[in-house]
C-alpha cells in the first residue's frame, strides 16, 4: 500500500502576505498513532495522585510563562493580532492553567446517606482521551483551558490547534508536554481532513471544540455514532442593546470595543447593535468618531489598535455582508473598502439602517462592522435581541435596574453582560445556547465535564 500524500499548510504573514512557514498536514495513520499514544498514556496518568498531576500542571504553566514573549510573536505574525493583545492572551492562558492546578485536587464527589451499615459514594473519574480542537483568534487561552482542565483530573490530550495558527499551536504543546509523562500530550497539526479523523475516532472519549458552527455541527454528527462526549462553543451573533437613559458618549466606546477589539474576532464579539431613537444621532456619531480614530496596521507595531483580519478569505467574507448590507439600503458611514496594499486589512465599519433580513445582522460576521439598527423603544429593542438561532452572549446599556433585571432574565444567551462589553470575575462558567454550542467551556465546572461520575455502594459482608 502507497504512502498517503503529505499535504502542507501555507502560512501567510497577515499584515504583508509574507511566508511564515509550511509545516506538513498529519496523515490520517498519523492521527490514528497520536491517539494510540494518548490513549496508551491514560491509565498511568489517571491513576497519579491529583496534587501530583497538579504540580506538573503548574510546572506547565512556568513554562508558558517564561515563553510568553515568543508565544505572542507567533501569535501576532500568524493572525495579526497587536502584540500587546497576544500577550495578554497568553498571561490569560497561565492563569488559566494555574487556576486549574489549583482547582483539580480539591474537585471530588460526595457521599450520600444510606442504611447505617452501607456507604454510597459518587466519585468522579477521567473520561479518557479527549481531543481539543481549538481556534486561531485566540490560540494560546482557548487551548490553555481545555488542555489544563483535562489534565488535572486525568484525561490525556490529543490537541490540533487552528490550521491558521499550527506554529503558536505546536510550541504551546512543546511547552505543556514537556516536563509530561510521554502520550500525556500529544498535538496534531492539520487542516480539515485531519481535524475529522480525530473527531471521528471511535478511541477519543471527548471532543472540546471551540470555532465555528460548521465545524461544531460536524462534530457533533461524528460524536453522535462513536459516543464521544461534545464540548463546543461555536459561533455568536451577539446583540447590544443600548437604553435611551445612557450617556450615548459612553455607549459608544463600549460598542467600539465590542464591536471592533482583535478586529472584531472574538467570540463574544459585538455583531449587532439595537439603538433606542432618542439617543441614536448622538450614539452613533460618537461611534462613527471611535471607528475613525482607531490607528490600522500590523501587530508589531507598537502604536497599531486595529490589526489585519486572520486572512484574505475572511476579509473578503467581511466585506461580502458589508456590500450586501449597503445593497439592500443599509448606509456606510464609515469604512466598508478594502485597503489598497499588501495584508489582508479591513477599516472599522459602522452601518445604519440595518435590518432583520441583512446577513450582516443575521449571521456571524468575525470582523470590524459594527451594524446599527434603530428602535422606537426598550420594548422593541429586547425583543430584537432577543431573536435569532444563535445563543452565545449579549450585552445591555441602560440605567434602569428594571431594564438589566428583565434583559438577564429575557435574553437566551449564556451570558449577559449588563454596562459592560466585555468582564467577568475569574472562573465564571456559562453554557451556550442554540447553534453556539453546549456544556461547560470554562469555570470550575469544566472539571465536571472531563469527568464521568460512578455511583458505589459499599455495604456490610453477611457473618
Amino acid at each position: 500500500m502507497s504512502e498517503p500524500v503529505v499535504r502542507a499548510l501555507s502560512i501567510l504573514d497577515p499584515s504583508d502576505g509574507s511566508l511564515i512557514g509550511e509545516p506538513d498536514c498529519a496523515t490520517i495513520t498519523e492521527v490514528e498513532a497520536l491517539i494510540g499514544s494518548a490513549g496508551k498514556a491514560q491509565p498511568e496518568w489517571g491513576r497519579m495522585a491529583p496534587a501530583e498531576r497538579a504540580a506538573l500542571v503548574h510546572d506547565a504553566a512556568d513554562r508558558v510563562a517564561a515563553a510568553a514573549d515568543e508565544l505572542a510573536r507567533l501569535t501576532t505574525r500568524e493572525m495579526g493580532k497587536p502584540l500587546a493583545d497576544a500577550r495578554g492572551g497568553v498571561d490569560a492562558g497561565v492563569s488559566t492553567l494555574r487556576q486549574y492546578a489549583e482547582l483539580g485536587p480539591l474537585h471530588r464527589g460526595r457521599s450520600l446517606q444510606g442504611s447505617w451499615g452501607a456507604t454510597d459514594l459518587m466519585v468522579h473519574e477521567p473520561r479518557g482521551v479527549v481531543a481539543a480542537i481549538t481556534p486561531w483568534n485566540d490560540p494560546v487561552a482557548v487551548p490553555c483551558g481545555i488542555i489544563g482542565a483535562a489534565l488535572v483530573t486525568g484525561n490525556t490530550v490529543v490537541f490540533k490547534p487552528s490550521e491558521r495558527t499550527p506554529h503558536t499551536g505546536l510550541e504551546l504543546a512543546r511547552l505543556i508536554a514537556a516536563g509530561l509523562p510521554p502520550g500525556v500530550v500529544e498535538v496534531i497539526v492539520g487542516d480539515g481532513a485531519a481535524g475529522s479523523a480525530l473527531a471521528a475516532s471511535p478511541d477519543i472519549d471527548v471532543v472540546a471544540h471551540v470555532g465555528s458552527t460548521a465545524t461544531g455541527r460536524s462534530i457533533a454528527a461524528a460524536a453522535a455514532r462513536t459516543g464521544a462526549k461534545v464540548l463546543h462553543e461555536n459561533g455568536g451573533n451577539d446583540p447590544l442593546l443600548v437604553d435611551a437613559n445612557v450617556d450615548p458618549e459612553w455607549a459608544a466606546e463600549q460598542a467600539s470595543l465590542g464591536a471592533f477589539a482583535n478586529a472584531g474576532q472574538i467570540c463574544t464579539s459585538v455583531e449587532r447593535i439595537y439603538v433606542l431613537e432618542e439617543v441614536a444621532d448622538a450614539f452613533l456619531t460618537a461611534l462613527v468618531r471611535r471607528a475613525e480614530a482607531l490607528v490600522m496596521g500590523p501587530g508589531t507595531e507598537p502604536t497599531t489598535q486595529l490589526g489585519p483580519l486572520v486572512d484574505v478569505r475572511q476579509r473578503d467574507a467581511v466585506h461580502e455582508q458589508v456590500t450586501e448590507a449597503v445593497s439592500a439600503g443599509a448606509k456606510l458611514l464609515t469604512g466598508g473598502a478594502i485597503p489598497e496594499g499588501p495584508g489582508s486589512f479591513y477599516p472599522a465599519t459602522v452601518l445604519s439602517g440595518c435590518t432583520a433580513d441583512m446577513t450582516v445582522m443575521r449571521e456571524e460576521t468575525f470582523g470590524p462592522v459594527a451594524p446599527v439598527c434603530v428602535v422606537p423603544d426598550f420594548d422593541a429593542g429586547l425583543e430584537a435581541a432577543c431573536a435569532g438561532r444563535y445563543g452565545l452572549a449579549a450585552v445591555v446599556l441602560t440605567s434602569s435596574m428594571e431594564h438589566g433585571q428583565r434583559a438577564w432574565r429575557e435574553l437566551p444567551v449564556g451570558t449577559v453582560k449588563v454596562n459592560a462589553a466585555f468582564g467577568g470575575a475569574p472562573g465564571g462558567a456559562a453554557q451556550p445556547r442554540g447553534v453556539s454550542g453546549s456544556g461547560f467551556g470554562y469555570g470550575p465546572e469544566l472539571l465536571d465535564e472531563m469527568t464521568v461520575t460512578k455511583v458505589v455502594h459499599l455495604g456490610l459482608p453477611r457473618a
